[in-house]
């Protein structure tokens, strides 16, 4: 056997071991597909696979070879997850609205690969998950410019699921149109109540008539089954594409930073590593105190004390007592660690309720 037949075999003997190996870590990704649809969590997870390419490139001496070895990690990493997506393409997830929906977008980009449920509010769709009809669901927690969203900040004080996933998405409103109107035909805008206020100034300027709708998407629906040129509606790019329209001024927003964060709602409570501290990971707390002078002061210095900064707190009424109030607190941190755990021991001692609703990576 020459040296040419000997460096063959040797690499039949390395693809070899390979395939065992990359059948082994399938096998793998198969358990985190079904761990991640149990849990409500996108398949891509682009901060994870930065981290773990960035870590296993030291593992390779030769500089040339680690240009190669990261491009092969990037193509290792979308085959596990074109696996993953077809191992549970059969995730149905429901959002409130109708397709072209902010939550219908929302949806879509977390779970691109997923069955979406419209449903008709945000009860509806908290339902779904909550009796098993859909494994997840995926709703709106606040917007930067309307505050918090009450309905669903009462449906997780009161509901079963949990927060597994959020996201930030950016809210761009778009004057859009059937083909061939332009700005100057326009005389009367149609869409939801939040997105004329938010448009308020441009609609001011162009003296244009509003109209509120139920939602952007469906006002949408309703200027192309119209198909009156003097009727026009303010609504995402998305949305124009899905409905065929026509965009005919970009971002008309009056304030341009306006973010809203969904959050992914399921049944199982995703429970983070016990030995990390990532300051990427965030907990939600829901509680009522017991109605003694100081008792809200004790709970968040308990939370302080144990070193988990709080990033929000807010306070709702409770539909059921008049005058009485729950708190919502989101806090940074891993609190399934001995020092989480021993906090909620602490705070279950002087709150009436006391609700860990999820945790989720940011």
């Amino acid at each position: 056997m020459n040296e040419l037949e000997q460096a063959r075999q040797e690499i039949i003997n390395i693809d070899s071991e390979m395939a065992r190996l990359f059948e082994l870590r399938m096998k793998v990704c198969k358990d985190i597909a079904y761990f991640k649809k149990k849990h409500a969590m996108s398949i891509v997870d682009t901060k994870r696979e930065t981290d773990l390419i960035n870590k296993n490139r030291t593992l390779i001496d030769d500089d040339v070879i680690e240009e190669y070895y990261v491009e092969f990690l990037k193509d290792l990493m979308s085959i596990s997850c074109e696996y993953q997506s077809r191992l549970i393409n059969g995730i149905k997830v429901a959002y409130s609205g109708v397709k072209g929906a902010f939550g219908y977008i929302a949806a879509k980009q977390m779970f691109p690969q997923a069955k979406l449920i419209a449903c008709p509010n945000f009860e509806d769709a908290y339902k779904m998950t909550e009796n098993g009809n859909c494994d997840c669901t995926v709703l709106p927690l606040e917007n930067s410019y309307a505050g918090e969203v009450g309905t669903v900040m009462d449906l997780m004080f009161s509901g079963s699921l949990y927060v597994n996933q959020i996201i930030d998405m950016d809210i761009i409103h778009n004057l859009i149109a059937c083909e061939d109107v332009n700005i100057n035909d326009i005389k009367t805008v149609v869409s939801h109540s939040q997105a004329l206020e938010q448009c308020e100034n441009y609609l001011k300027k162009h003296n244009l008539k509003t109209v509120p709708y139920s939602n952007t998407a469906l006002a949408a629906k309703y200027v192309k089954e119209a198909n009156d040129p003097t009727i026009a509606t303010i609504a995402s790019s998305e949305t124009a594409e899905i409905y065929g329209l026509k965009i005919i001024d970009k971002e008309i927003n009056s304030v341009k930073n306006n973010t809203t964060r969904f959050a992914a709602f399921s049944r199982a409570q995703n429970r983070l590593n016990f030995t990390s501290t990532s300051k990427d990971e965030h907990f939600i707390l829901l509680f009522t105190v017991k109605n003694e002078a100081g008792a809200l002061a004790q709970t968040l210095n308990i939370i302080g004390a144990h070193g988990f900064n709080m990033r929000n707190l807010r306070s709702r009424p409770m539909k059921q007592l008049l005058w009485n109030y729950f708190f919502y607190i989101e806090a940074e941190g891993n609190i399934n660690t001995q020092n989480g755990k021993e906090m909620l021991q602490e705070l279950s001692a002087i709150c009436a309720n006391l609700k860990l609703v999820g945790t989720y990576c940011a």
